[in-house]
């Protein structure tokens, strides 16, 4: 080493320079975007994220100029790199700081220099942004506009590399295809959370080059047959269990029958349980080249006769043994089969004979994976609609949501990121495919991903869950809220047969606190809540486990409970005023906008709406979620509530969401509320509470006048109910809450 560095020291740097791109350059193709933001007149600090030990050598390949490294002296001072950190010009600094380091950033950014410094102080340990720290902003508070500039930057690529901290089943997927992205150029003055919000949006950048080059969802199914041979890929609570060789043949044999089924119909309904004939006939249709139609069976007649008249489906693939269980639980869906054809998966399944079934399967040993999927995989451009779901409905209509296969197979990426998944992960896919939850992140990302999953077709089913979760040591658990609470409750449903898991993961509604702390009381197990919607396919944010960093003993906060979390990589949020859009500072409540990879291509056959939820600004498409939060300095995002669920009460706006969260604090462990508002003749609006539970309602006003409440949040009026509105993905129905809350007022 000693020998190399003297070496290095009497080259060139130019040199030195060419001879790193060389080495690297055999390795990763680099793309770099954004070189004319760099001023070349001015000294230039380079700030951004930091996810593997190559990052500085990426960076120096992507800029033209020498770059002067802020390095950690913990590093710095290993003997035998010392001499070529000093040949390359690099400032070590202590973890804490230092004044004669940050000094020397100052000097070195007045003297025209390029200085890169990775804010974060670390590389991520969990694939976020991790806390953005302010010693660059003490470098820069003697420096004038004129003498230098901020130019952030995104590195993408290097996170699924031998080099980081992914896991060992993400390295194996090393890419050589990785980026740079440099922003436009900011104020020397900037600050912490301004720096980190522009990374965010670069991030978005980044990651829309990245999705526009995925293949679609049934090639990169169909991929992961080279790269795995899992002996157990999926199995279901009726005790069907099949390898990734023995589920892709399931998928090709009903591909094959389909075909004939369907003809040239371009999109196809779907009625499926979660289970194992479910997954294969979401990926036997979509290997077809097909758009899946998961509909929702609990919106009754009147939403699945819209969804079908919308999108035009003429079959509606079926399980009978589901439909009759449905049936017994008042789901009828005769009015949807009259005016469709009814595919029934039993009937398929009996016509595979046995001879079809060895020549497919010697089809899968035999032949060459290019042949195979030329054979009966039908290629579709990633930026066509692949699925098509219908929104809850709990404020409205349901709206037709149009994803493409970008959309799918960038938030399966941007989900893997931050899940970081290792080979002994298994998860449990309990959620309906008609909920955007349930389709992307427990149904398509563990076929797309190979991560074994096991499936239940009744999420409030909490033992029969944990039995399966037990049986097959499950590792990761997706919930709403409304679900996890019925978890709590089931005493049938025992501490050890959650044992295994190391994720759970709420998303679709908010999560009260007494469901997070009944959750960790029983099962010791903390609820890391997320966000998003199915316009965003659906996952935007997310809380992670907080890491240890053993090399200095500090923590990377992952998890702030009461937010829900930061953005996925390849996402921003953005607070802004719900009037002219215009960004609001860090802390301040406004509408939530978010941008990515994952929005929506739109609302099937609604111009008028799509153009009022997507907004493009500075170059990014943004998703209107229609609700209000507000970010903090790290970026983590807080929900406040609904904008539709605020009530006008004697001209002042009173959260709904907030009345809910006073009154629960005084609610026992069996007692639901939903707080909703009608039209009030003196008031404007009034404040009704539903009430489901076995108190007196007269003793719930009580309770509830001894809270101290301001008067505008306490209800002026409460009904007692057999069971709030609940819409079939568990959210609380908030259109049905209002219709009842109107009904029993005009009794």
């Amino acid at each position: 080493f000693v020998g190399m560095g003297y070496t290095f020291v009497k080259l060139p740097q130019s040199l030195v320079r060419y001879v790193v791109r060389m080495i690297i350059g055999v390795r990763y193709h680099l793309s770099v975007e954004g070189l004319e933001h760099i001023d070349s007149d001015k000294g230039v600090l380079l700030l951004g994220n930091h996810i593997s030990f190559l990052d500085w050598a990426i960076l120096q390949m992507a800029y033209p100029k020498q770059i002067r490294f802020v390095m950690d002296r913990s590093y710095y001072d290993k003997w035998y790199l010392k001499p070529i950190l000093n040949f390359f010009g690099v400032i070590p600094i202590s973890s804490r700081g230092s004044k004669s380091a940050l000094a020397k950033v100052t000097e070195a950014l007045q003297e025209g220099d390029t200085v890169a410094l990775f804010p974060e102080g670390h590389i991520t340990r969990n694939g976020h942004l991790s806390s953005f720290k302010q010693g660059f902003e003490r470098a820069c508070e003697a420096l004038e506009e004129s003498e230098a500039t901020i130019v952030p930057f995104y590195l993408r690529g290097l996170w699924e590399d031998s080099f980081s901290y992914a896991s060992k089943k993400l390295r194996r997927k090393k890419s050589k295809d990785i980026s740079v992205y440099f922003g436009e150029a900011m104020s020397i003055q900037s600050k912490a959370d301004e720096v980190k919000r522009a990374v965010f949006d670069l991030s978005v950048r980044s990651w829309q080059a990245y999705a526009a080059a995925l293949p679609s969802l049934q090639e990169a199914w169909f991929d992961t047959l080279k790269e795995e041979k899992l002996p157990l890929f999926i199995a279901d609570s009726t005790g069907v269990e099949l390898s990734q060789k023995r589920f892709a043949l399931a998928v090709l044999l009903f591909r094959a029958k389909l075909a004939k089924e369907l003809g040239d119909a371009k999109r196809v309904g779907i009625i499926m349980p979660s289970s194992v004939a479910g997954s294969i006939v979401q990926m036997a249709l979509l290997s077809l080249g097909k758009t899946i139609v998961n509909l929702n069976y609990s919106a009754g007649d009147a939403a699945l006769l819209h969804a079908i008249e919308t999108t035009g489906i003429r079959h509606v693939v079926t399980s009978e043994r589901f439909v009759t269980r449905l049936g017994a639980k008042g789901f009828d869906l005769g009015a949807l089969f009259s005016h469709v054809t009814k595919v029934e998966a039993e009937s398929l399944k009996e016509h595979i004979g046995k001879l079809e079934t060895i020549l497919y399967g010697a089809a899968l040993t035999l032949l060459p994976h290019a042949l195979l999927k030329a054979l009966f995989i039908t290629p579709r451009a990633n930026d066509e609609e692949a699925a098509i779901l219908f929104s809850s409905g709990s404020e409205g209509n349901p709206k037709g949501i149009v994803l493409t296969h970008r959309n799918i197979m960038g938030n399966i990426k941007q989900i893997v990121t931050v899940l970081n998944p290792s080979d002994e992960d298994r998860i449990l896919a309990t959620l309906p495919t008609f909920h955007s939850f349930g389709l992307t992140v427990t149904t398509l990302l563990p076929l797309i991903e190979a991560i074994p999953s096991f499936a239940h077709p009744d999420p409030t089913d909490g033992y029969g869950i944990g039995k399966l979760a037990a049986k097959y040591r499950a590792t990761i658990l997706c919930a709403t809220a409304t679900f996890l609470r019925l978890y709590t409750r089931n005493r049938k449903l025992l501490p050890l047969m959650f044992e295994d898991l190391r994720y759970v993961i709420a998303g679709a509604e908010k999560l009260p606190e007494e469901v997070r702390s009944a959750f960790k009381a029983k099962f010791g197990k903390e609820i890391y809540e997320g966000y998003g919607a199915t316009e965003t396919t659906p996952v935007a944010t997310v809380n992670l486990p907080d890491r240890l960093m053993v090399d200095d003993w500090k923590v990377q906060v992952g998890n702030k409970p009461g937010t829900v979390g930061l953005p996925v990589p390849g996402s921003a949020i953005r607070i802004v005023d719900p009037e002219s859009f215009e960004t609001l500072p860090t802390g301040e409540e406004g509408m939530i906008l978010i941008g990515g990879t994952q929005i929506m291509q739109g609302y099937l056959k609604d111009p008028e709406k799509t153009a009022s939820a997507i907004k493009e600004i500075d170059g990014i498409r943004w998703y209107v979620t229609g609700d209000k939060g507000r970010l903090d300095e790290d970026g983590f995002l807080t929900i406040v509530d609904r904008y539709s669920r605020f009530a006008k009460i004697g001209g002042e706006m009173v959260s709904l969401g907030m009345v809910e969260q006073e009154i629960g604090k005084i609610l026992q462990e069996d007692e639901k509320i939903i707080a909703t508002a009608i039209p009030d003749a003196k008031k404007g609006e009034a404040i009704i509470l539903l009430f489901e539970g076995s108190r007196d309602i007269e003793d719930l006003m009580t309770r509830i006048g001894t809270l101290g409440l301001n008067p505008l949040y306490v209800p002026s009026k409460a009904y007692k109910v057999d069971a709030l509105p609940i819409l079939g993905t568990g959210k609380a129905d908030f259109k049905g809450a209002k219709k009842l809350a109107q009904e029993l007022s005009d009794e």
